[in-house]
């Protein structure tokens, strides 16, 4: 997750529809339109899109109300209550609450949004054995760094010395305060943070009474209801290669999904060194090309599909099965397999 402030954009149909959660199959697309849609739906129900630039990639809402002015208004709250905690949560800005963490190595009185992040990552690092760990900041600075300087990989004596940083056991979080016991640590919370950015429009949207509503950002997916009472969104799952067909395709009538590849962020053209790295060996998991996790809320599901990734398919997969209402889907990097928790919902 890259935390950048953007501007509105124009993009052609089928990508606009694409990151609305709106694809259709068989639908005639061309042309340039703006990043909004306002559409009857049905005789009751409007269909009101706005998409924009948000955490670094695209982000999308859909509202599907009886007022077209409304719905609108309730975007609009939406997307600023998502930019107001990204702001908090950025660690690419020094003067955020996780900017100042990684400078002083200790904050207190922390933001309610910030502790509430801090103690789901600690309870998703304990919950899959290590392979959730927020405190990879300096593991990841150290292979982009690198790459950019010298265009290949650190040695594993470097890996070997950075990684004695990574521990969030070594994180002393009291829900008001946190410290690093550690020299030289960092946490970075890509992998949690922006799921529960969107779970924060959603709930903006919930308090306003809509009942039929989709986030989509960057194919993080909540979603509020149906369509309407009857109908589910339809949600496609990205090919990891952009250019191949969706790899399958669920229905959602409240819930959330996640996807983390190693197509995202990447350092080498082989994408042998990405973004996701596993505390335990410094390195990146290779055997997935992307995991998607469905869960009842993004930020269960975004830490979710990073540990899969991290535990690789075997273990991710049998990890997912004892976790309550989540379901995972696995596309192996090697050969493209498939592999589906037991009640992943194909459409």
């Amino acid at each position: 997750m890259s935390m950048q402030e953007g501007n509105h954009r124009t993009m052609d149909r089928r990508t606009f529809l694409r990151y609305s959660g709106i694809l259709g199959v068989g639908v005639a697309f061309g042309g340039l339109m703006p990043v909004s849609e306002s559409v009857a739906f049905n005789r009751k129900l409007y269909k009101v899109t706005r998409a924009r630039l948000s955490m670094g990639t695209f982000a999308a809402i859909t509202v599907m109300h009886s007022s077209r002015t409304e719905a609108d208004e309730v975007i609009g709250d939406a997307f600023d209550e998502m930019d107001r905690v990204s702001r908090l949560l950025n660690r690419y800005q020094s003067a955020s609450a996780i900017g100042t963490l990684n400078r002083d190595g200790y904050l207190a009185d922390l933001p309610s949004e910030v502790s509430e992040v801090i103690a789901r990552s600690l309870h998703f690092h304990k919950a899959s054995g290590g392979a959730f760990d927020i405190t990879v900041k300096p593991l990841v600075d150290l292979y982009k760094e690198h790459f950019a300087a010298y265009q290949r990989p650190p040695s594993e004596a470097k890996v070997n010395k950075v990684l004695d940083r990574v521990d969030a056991g070594a994180l002393r979080f009291d829900g008001q305060s946190v410290r690093f016991a550690k020299e030289g640590m960092g946490i970075t919370l890509d992998g949690i943070a922006k799921g529960y950015i969107i779970d924060c429009g959603a709930k903006v949207i919930e308090r306003h009474g809509i009942k039929h509503a989709l986030i989509n950002a960057g194919g993080d997916i909540r979603a509020i209801g149906g369509k309407d009472s009857r109908t589910a969104w339809k949600v496609a799952i990205q090919n990891p290669d952009k250019d191949g067909p969706y790899v399958d395709t669920i229905t959602m009538m409240n819930g959330a999904i996640a996807t983390s590849g190693n197509y995202e962020v990447y350092f080498d053209r082989e994408k042998l060194y990405h973004h996701i790295v596993s505390p335990k060996t410094g390195r990146s998991p290779l055997e997935s090309a992307s995991v998607t996790v469905l869960a009842d809320n993004v930020m269960d599901a975004d830490a979710l599909s990073t540990a899969v990734f991290v535990l690789e398919p075997a273990a991710g997969k049998r990890f997912i099965e004892k976790m309550p209402k989540t379901e995972c889907f696995i596309l192996t990097a090697a050969d493209g397999k498939k592999i589906a928790s037991s009640r992943w919902p194909s459409a």
